[in-house]
């Protein structure tokens, strides 16, 4: 009995040490400085996992083309392998804005909720969540194996990204460049969250995306509202009125056509759904919300739907520096959604189509001139600044499908296996230049606050992080 008490102890210190260690690397890969705006400190990042997974026995190298931060490839060959997998994620981070994050900056990291050894406790930081905790966790799984917990079953080629939050813009360029190096059987992707309840998801395809920016114009300058109101036309107002006429009071979208162009779900990914675990009650008091959009449909329902989502609205000014003026423009920033079957030009050219309907005068990416200003009472400018991508979905009936869900069922652990991931990930750039199928395994918390002040990863979801890697790295035969 002493022994084994012992032994427990023994493993237990052994534990807490390797745990120390692999947020020690973590706290240093996020002071690195991640954004675009910021090209020295891509760099850095890049020059910073390329030697944390060299000193894995992982080669590495840049894979570069004009104009573009390096994404940073790696390859480690497995004897008897099964097959070949690339695992993906990026490295850049969202833009930040040090004083909206409480506690510490954004390249400060810091623990909250407790201390590191309580799996609740937090890491606060830029990319903490996306994506800098799932490379750390790659880096964890190849110690954990090489410290003999099990041997890689495949071929494993890593590509992380220094461009993915500005839109993958030159990601087709690097792939056609250099299409040898990363072909495989499919790729791992590990951008997103996992499900709401905490368990593991796997996704088969993600949304696709684009955006526009649309302004619409009142007077030349704003205007004393007591001299002109009531008389001068109100762009805030007009927006106001644009933007409410393309969704009803439930939530769908009414521009006509919009919902056209959807591929159906198969029977395996309706099953998916069916079986997803209940969340959105929980949700809802999780964000203090009373009803939601499309209901009684859930979200997982929507998820496989469209979107047209509002950003942003821009018009004068409120709080204390509101003046009593009649605006002379107002501005939205909007996001489309898509879902497989949908094109993104198509789907903006619907939208321009509704804009038009409703009486305006639109000119596309360019100030309207005083004469067309003069000639039309209701004038809009049109900015499609987002090219953005379409939404792919992998068959979840592929032997290399069902190989995954094998090996994240083998965890032990419940699986939700979702046909589509509400957010966007560059799948359809891969897919066009590789076509290879592509699956999502992330394993950051689902309210991590991605994009935000104050993200942050639960270390929990890092331990889980870390076996959910070591599991994949050891797939099953497919």
């Amino acid at each position: 009995m002493k022994c084994i008490l012992l032994l427990i102890l023994v493993c237990s210190a052994a534990n807490a040490q390797n745990r120390a260690r692999v947020l020690a690397e973590f706290n240093e890969f996020l002071k690195l400085p991640n954004v675009a705006a910021d090209p020295e400190g891509l760099k850095e990042n890049a020059a910073w996992i390329r030697a944390a997974f060299e000193r894995r026995g992982v080669q590495t190298q840049l894979l570069e083309v004009p104009g573009a931060p390096a994404a940073v490839y790696g390859q480690l060959g497995v004897q008897n392998a099964t097959g070949t997998v690339l695992f993906y994620a990026h490295y850049d981070g969202q833009p930040v804005n040090p004083a909206q994050w409480k506690g510490s900056g954004p390249f400060e990291p810091s623990y909250r909720g407790g201390n590191p050894a309580d799996p609740e406790t937090r890491i606060y930081a830029r990319s903490a969540s996306d994506d800098k905790g799932v490379i750390i966790a790659m880096l964890a799984a190849l110690d954990a194996l090489r410290a003999g917990r099990g041997a890689p079953t495949v071929n494993i080629k890593f590509l992380f990204e220094g461009e993915e939050e500005a839109g993958s813009a030159s990601l087709s360029r690097i792939l056609q460049k250099y299409t040898p190096l990363v072909m495989a059987d499919f790729w791992i992707i590990c951008d997103g969250p996992v499900h709401q309840t905490r368990q593991q998801q796997v996704y088969f395809g993600a949304r696709g995306v684009t955006g526009f920016q649309l302004k619409v114009y009142g007077p030349r300058r704003e205007l004393h509202s007591g001299h002109y109101g009531n008389w001068a036309p109100n762009p805030a107002m007009m927006l106001a009125r644009l933007l409410a006429s393309m969704k009803d009071d439930e939530g769908r979208v009414t521009i006509p056509g919009f919902y056209a162009d959807i591929d159906p779900l198969t029977e395996t990914e309706l099953a998916a759904m069916k079986a997803e675990p209940p969340i959105d009650e929980t949700l809802m008091r999780e964000l203090w919300i009373a009803r939601t959009e499309n209901a009684p449909r859930r979200l997982m329902e929507v998820l496989n739907q469209p979107s047209f989502n509002i950003r942003g609205i821009d018009s004068g000014a409120v709080g204390e520096a509101s003046r009593n003026v009649v605006p002379s423009e107002a501005a939205a920033s909007v996001d489309v959604r898509l879902v497989k079957g949908n094109e993104p030009k198509a789907m903006l050219e619907k939208v321009k189509a509704h804009i038009r309907d409703q009486g305006y005068f639109l000119v596309e990416g360019r100030e309207p001139t005083e004469i067309e200003r003069l000639q039309w009472p209701k004038v809009a400018a049109f900015y499609s600044t987002e090219g953005g991508y379409r939404a792919v979905r992998t068959s979840m009936d592929l032997p290399q499908s069902r190989a995954v869900i094998a090996a994240l069922e083998g965890m032990g652990k419940p699986l939700v296996k979702m046909p589509s991931l509400g957010g966007s990930v560059p799948l359809a750039i891969i897919e066009d230049v590789l076509h290879v199928p592509l699956i999502g395994v992330p394993i950051a918390n689902h309210d991590n606050n991605q994009h935000s002040h104050n993200e942050n990863l639960r270390l929990q979801n890092l331990w889980d992080g870390i076996e959910t890697m070591r599991a994949l790295f050891q797939l099953p035969p497919y």
